[in-house]
């Protein structure tokens, strides 16, 4: 509860929670086999807690053949054997409550793996079978079928279709798959697809799940008739995402949700071209919050960030969403790396992987990037190493490189294995504590040896340490501002600056420019990204204070 204009409110922690991403795979390995697993991650509750996050949430945990990390789900009822056992994962919900933690799980609707049962029955069945009704089998273009039935492309690069052999050796239909072709989609239009998924949200629900992100959140409907992109496409008019039949999905949703008590929550990946776009998923009866990626993407530069915070605030208001604040993801390239680099911004098709990155810049830039994100407004995204000031790893060998982009791609993508190593927890040992000694097996992606220096272990004592710049803020953050209003006033504080206070006296400056800048007189510094230099707050580096 807090108290707005005398009128006492109640706040969703969804509104304002810091929740923390966990690739399982590379968080922590409780077995040893070099593999990250649902023990490892319980090992380490205590931890999480003491970061001082409210929520975590998990990247698939289901069965899975793992074509694209566990993203080609083969059963969405059960825990991969990589990770655990069902068991485990209700254990560690119930552990993860215990710290007062909340746990969303990720939830992949748009496609599944080619090895879930429905899939094999679809290939099983053959043509014209009502089990291939639940996918999308199409007959080719040309004389002989031979062509793909339109030109979508997929997101990992080539053909988002490819064609079947029958069980008697003859050529197929094609079915469609926007992601690897071990990922068919999944027909949306067909009941049993809704039918299927309601029962999903159930299952893990009736377990104590508090929430899920749903991965493609924007791509589950297709346009009628799967009609061609054509040489110059609207991108905000694509045949494949942000069909409006995608809402009443959402709807049907959100009422399943609102039966549970616990104040549950969904949030979207909606990665879509313009900030109206993306409010339409957020209306209330229909998801509660989304990733921001236009914030994700942003350059290190003052003019754009405010631009992108006053876009979200602006497309956020009409649905009374929160807005939400992230940095880095599994897909993305670590921001210590990208804020080391000439050209700061990100975007999806980013090929710039080995491109040469300041280590020093861009680890000053990303403690100042992270008070600017605990300070505003609404929820905030940690991905797991991010509190550890990780860079991404550049250098890993081809022969190890898993994720399919980098072969759909040619090798032209390196792809995203390098911000999904596994996690150095101390500052020895061949895993540095990522696995138990002796472990069976090294880690599945290989640590940079330097990495023994950002381990957890080296940096908890470190005052002037990422971890402890995190643990300081994350505390700051729950104390003063998780129970303001999601509102801001800015500042005029001369250029490469950007200036906002909150209600309560507090003022968030951020100095990207060159030269330092003055700080306000009388003012009391909570926390600063880096030091001080005579009252003013030097080039990237960034300071809350008390008015």
């Amino acid at each position: 509860m807090y108290t707005e204009q005398g009128v006492s409110v109640t706040t969703h922690w969804w509104r304002h929670a810091a929740i923390y991403q966990i690739y399982v795979r590379s968080f922590a390995d409780g077995d040893g086999d070099g593999t990250g697993d649902l023990a490892g991650v319980r090992s380490r509750l205590p931890y999480l807690r003491e970061l001082g996050v409210d929520a975590l949430w998990f990247n698939p945990w289901y069965t899975s053949p793992m074509a694209d990390g566990g993203y080609d789900v083969a059963d969405y009822r059960d825990i991969d054997p990589l990770f655990g056992t069902l068991a485990e994962a209700e254990l560690l919900i119930t552990e993860a409550h215990g710290h007062g933690l909340r746990v969303l799980i990720d939830l992949v609707p748009n496609h599944c793996s080619d090895q879930h049962v429905w899939f094999r029955d679809a290939l099983a069945a053959g043509p014209g079978s009502p089990e291939r009704e639940r996918f999308w089998f199409v007959p080719g273009r040309g004389a002989d079928g031979e062509l793909p039935p339109n030109d979508w492309t997929s997101y990992f690069g080539g053909s988002a279709w490819t064609r079947v052999t029958e069980a008697d050796g003859t050529a197929g239909p094609w079915y469609l798959h926007m992601f690897a072709p071990e990922q068919p989609d999944l027909n949306w239009e067909h009941p049993e697809v809704r039918a299927e998924f309601e029962d999903v949200l159930r299952f893990w629900l009736d377990r104590g799940v508090d929430g899920f992100r749903i991965d493609v959140a924007h791509g589950l409907a297709k346009k009628p008739g799967l009609p061609d992109v054509g040489p110059d496409p609207d991108v905000t008019d694509l045949p494949y995402q942000d069909c409006d039949a995608v809402h009443d999905i959402y709807r049907s949703w959100r009422k399943i949700l609102d039966t549970y008590d616990g104040d549950r929550t969904f949030v979207g990946e909606v990665w879509l071209p313009t900030p109206e776009q993306s409010a339409r998923y957020l209306r209330p009866d229909e998801l509660h919050s989304a990733f921001n990626f236009d914030f994700l993407c942003c350059a290190w530069d003052t003019d754009a960030l405010r631009r992108v915070v006053e876009e979200t605030f602006a497309g956020h208001a009409p649905v009374g969403a929160p807005p939400t604040w992230v940095l880095s993801n599994h897909d993305t390239i670590r921001h210590v790396t990208r804020y080391g680099r000439e050209d700061t911004s990100f975007d999806m098709g980013d090929k710039r992987l080995l491109d040469p990155s300041d280590p020093v810049l861009g680890r000053r830039r990303a403690r100042a990037a992270a008070l600017l994100t605990l300070a505003l407004p609404g929820g905030v995204y940690v991905y797991q190493g991010d509190e550890l000031g990780l860079p991404e790893v550049q250098d890993l060998p081809d022969a190890l490189l898993q994720d399919p982009t980098f072969v759909r791609s040619g090798g032209v993508d390196r792809g995203r294995d390098g911000c999904r190593v596994p996690l150095p927890w101390s500052g020895s040992g061949a895993s540095l504590g990522f696995s138990p000694e002796p472990a069976t097996a090294a880690p599945w992606l290989p640590q940079p040896a330097d990495w023994s220096a950002l381990s957890v272990a080296a940096q908890e004592s470190d005052p002037d340490s990422f971890l402890s710049l995190y643990r300081a803020a994350l505390a700051l953050r729950r104390e003063r501002l998780a129970v303001l209003p999601e509102a801001l006033t800015w500042v005029e504080a001369g250029p490469g600056t950007l200036c906002f206070d909150r209600d309560g006296g507090f003022r968030c400056v951020v100095n990207a420019s060159e030269s330092a800048v003055a700080l306000p007189e009388g003012a009391d510094v909570l926390i600063a990204s880096g030091p001080l230099a005579d009252g003013e707050l030097p080039p990237d580096t960034a300071a809350w204070l008390s008015l």
